[in-house]
């Protein structure tokens, strides 16, 4: 299981903020904080290795709505809709 770290590894730090801002800027243009209209996550992991290794994570977004974006995507790929009827 992976240790909770809030930084991203060192190795792929500045890349990350590199595709980040650009990310932003490509969706967001010139707009700041809560002028955006669009949020994204950028989440890097190495491929093979041992399970549980770290995933690094980088967004515009606050916390607490990645929070619901990430659950919502998980359940759409467990093959459910969290707006459909019925799902709490």
């Amino acid at each position: 299981m992976s240790t909770f770290r809030p930084t991203v590894d060192p190795e792929y730090a500045a890349r990350m903020k590199a595709v980040a801002r650009t990310v932003d800027e490509f969706f967001n243009g010139d707009k700041k904080g809560p002028a955006r209209t669009v949020g994204f996550c950028l989440l890097v992991f190495p491929f093979g290795g041992d399970p549980g290794q770290r995933v690094n994570y980088m967004s515009n977004a606050n916390r607490q709505d990645m929070i619901v974006a990430m659950k919502e995507l998980l359940a759409r790929f467990q093959g459910f809709d969290p707006g459909e009827e019925g799902h709490a």
